[in-house]
């Protein structure tokens, strides 16, 4: 069972993946503490370093390949990662997971919900409010610490949002099936372990399917 993009949330008892520079540099906090100092790494770097290291997070690109065999996994775990992915990246990802899932392994995937934004939206009427809701990028990149912080960190904002409804066709048409909204706290997953089934949930849908 895996967690892929992770964060300061590693899974215990799984294997965990996560993309952040903080991952690469984890075992080297001299080198993440000059860096925070620049302002080129954030104090959360600096927090989450210790947990890496204490779980075992390993760095991988989702989009690209995880480090495993074929058909090699029971379960896909993901939270708060795909809407930071374009939809080519979220199509690779998707490929991805299932490459490595067994046939009729379950993905779950936990994102922002698009339509509780809107909502809130429809309630309050503040239009600056609901941009800022979608932590899309609201800025270009102006100065070159901004431009050098990118290239160390990366891309954190959002891509793309998504409801109960288009994230299930998304996982249907590409690759899995019977995908479907689940409440928190429940799960198809056959012992979970200590997987967090209410991660983020004042913000979050939970999608599952299973690998066709």
């Amino acid at each position: 069972m895996i967690n892929v993009g992770c964060g300061r949330t590693p899974t215990v008892g799984w294997l965990n993946f996560d993309n952040s520079f903080t991952v690469r540099l984890a075992r080297f906090p001299s080198c993440l503490r000059v860096l925070y100092y620049l302002k080129l790494a954030s104090k959360e770097s600096l927090i989450s370093a210790p947990v890496i290291i204490q779980r075992n997070v390993a760095w991988a690109d989702a989009t690209k390949r995880l480090p495993l065999a074929d058909e090699s996994v029971a379960v896909v775990y993901s939270s708060h990662m795909l809407e930071h992915l374009d939809r080519e990246g979220a199509l690779r990802f998707l490929a991805e997971a299932r490459r490595v899932l067994v046939h009729d392994g379950m993905i779950r995937l936990a994102v922002p919900d698009l339509r509780r934004r809107i909502i809130q939206y429809l309630e309050h009427g503040d239009g600056d409010r609901f941009m800022d809701s979608l932590n899309m990028r609201s800025h270009n990149l102006r100065t070159i610490q901004d431009k050098v912080r990118m290239l160390l960190v990366g891309d954190r904002d959002h891509r793309w949002m998504y409801d109960a409804e288009s994230l299930s066709r998304l996982l249907n048409l590409n690759g899995f099936t019977n995908a479907a909204e689940v409440p928190p706290g429940v799960t198809h997953i056959e012992e979970p372990g200590e997987l967090n089934l209410r991660e983020r949930e004042d913000e979050s849908i939970y999608v599952e399917a299973r690998r066709l």
